[in-house]
């Protein structure tokens, strides 16, 4: 949220004799920039968002310390439909899937992923969908059985249940037409595609979740594939700023506890006040 507003100043004289000269003619009338004081029942309110501006369960966080409950799953959810090309040369709205696995998403996110995919489309940039929502048992299937492979060792490629991005049903892999059979690396980034998603992700409400210069604090190897639903003021804020998910809730978590510290009202705060599921 913007916290500067632009006014106009106007300032007359008034009951001076010569009220109609250009001397004494007094006007102001440049734009002054002034300081909005963002507050909530009168107590300031530091972080750059606005609370109305960050949902927070958009924002929610899933990682090895922050780990959402076995049953938690997105609501509303929605299938996401394969994009099908119809008789009269328009198409069905949806996305092209990687492969022929259904997917689901969160609702806002899933329409949010629609109308990148569609972008994309325009300016020859073709994606794919290749892993979506997943449940907290699916996870634990996918990450145990990672663990058997690798002789019990945890390689940094599979979230353990609870700690999975996918489990919000906000998260989503996104490949090119090339690599919807390939195994993912980090050669994806240097693709067409990688890159315009990542240019173009806040304005659809997206943040690349992992980023390459991130790995010691999401402790998540590089993915250039995954990324993630925020909403459009969290994600512009994010990219911009060029943060994690990881830090982007340890400024709020500290500008959280200033609030409370002069005096704000938990109430406002509570919803973003996270705790994970081990606690």
């Amino acid at each position: 949220m913007n916290r500067f507003v632009s006014v106009i100043l106007t300032v007359c004289l008034l009951a001076l004799p010569c009220l109609g000269s250009a001397e004494e003619e007094f006007m102001l009338e440049d734009l002054v920039e002034l300081e909005e004081l963002l507050t909530y029942n009168n107590v300031e309110w530091t972080f750059p968002l606005a609370l109305e501006d960050m949902d927070p369960v958009l924002i929610r966080l899933a990682n090895k310390h922050m780990l959402l409950p076995k049953e938690d799953a997105p609501d509303p959810i929605v299938s996401m439909p394969a994009r099908k090309v119809l008789k009269d040369g328009s198409t069905n709205g949806g996305v092209n899937k990687a492969s022929g696995v259904e997917m689901q998403l969160q609702k806002e996110c899933g329409e949010a992923l629609l109308s990148w995919f569609e972008a994309g489309l325009t300016e020859g940039i073709t994606l794919y969908l290749k892993s979506a929502y997943r449940s907290w048992q699916t996870q634990n299937t996918m990450y145990y059985n990672r663990l058997k492979k690798n002789n019990g060792k945890d390689d940094g490629w599979v979230s353990k249940p609870g700690a999975s991005d996918h489990q919000t049903g906000l998260g989503c892999d996104i490949v090119s037409r090339s690599w919807r059979d390939k195994s993912m690396n980090e050669k994806f980034a240097s693709t067409q595609e990688a890159a315009w998603m990542k240019e173009t992700c806040a304005e659809y409400g997206f943040i690349l979740r992992y980023p390459e210069d991130k790995q010691d604090i999401t402790e998540i190897n590089f993915e250039p594939w995954h990324y993630r639903y925020v909403g459009v003021p969290v994600a512009r804020y994010i990219m911009e700023n060029n943060l994690c998910l990881e830090e982007f809730h340890e400024q709020l978590r500290a500008a959280i506890d200033e609030f409370l510290a002069n005096g704000g009202d938990l109430r406002y705060v509570q919803a973003y006040m996270q705790v994970s599921a081990e606690q």
